[in-house]
């Protein structure tokens, strides 16, 4: 009996280089994708903190009324603790209050007001299209985004 070699191509196992580093070329631009809209919802989650810190002082400037006839400036007579601004939640933000409210004041109003305004700072400040929230005393919302324009719809909703 005589043994014949295998006349045929000798067949590959395993991934050449090529398709290793196609398979790695793509992940790596998945990675970054996702990496990036990773980031876009964790600063829009930090949003929500800003809203609530408002409109949380806001309330409290308002149960401060119902007893002092007025609103304050102090923090400590809305339950913070050191002068504003203050930094609130996990430090992405931070409150500061002008009472009387200017813009009101300006416009003729004679009743007590207060303008209450959260400001990013620190990695929120790469959250260019809600850069800062406000309320006022009667309930008007605003907000800005890093160029100072109106993003009211976008961020308050």
């Amino acid at each position: 009996m005589t043994r014949t070699k295998n006349a045929g191509v000798a067949r590959q196992q395993g991934f050449t280089l090529i398709e290793l580093m196609v398979v790695v070329a793509i992940a790596a631009v998945l990675a970054t994708i996702m990496t990036s809209s990773y980031q876009s919802q964790v600063r829009k989650s930090r949003r929500t903190e800003a809203r609530m810190a408002v409109l949380d002082l806001a309330s409290r400037e308002e149960r401060f009324l119902s007893t002092a006839n007025t609103y304050t400036k102090t923090t400590t007579d809305v339950g913070y603790s050191g002068p504003f601004p203050v930094t609130v939640g996990a430090g992405y933000y931070t409150l500061t209050i002008n009472t009387p409210d200017p813009v009101f004041v300006a416009a003729g109003g004679k009743t007590p007001s207060y303008i209450i305004t959260a400001t990013a700072i620190g990695q929120q400040l790469k959250d260019t299209q809600c850069r800062t929230f406000t309320v006022t005393q009667l309930g008007t919302q605003a907000a800005t985004d890093a160029g100072g324009a109106d993003s009211t719809a976008t961020c308050w909703n």
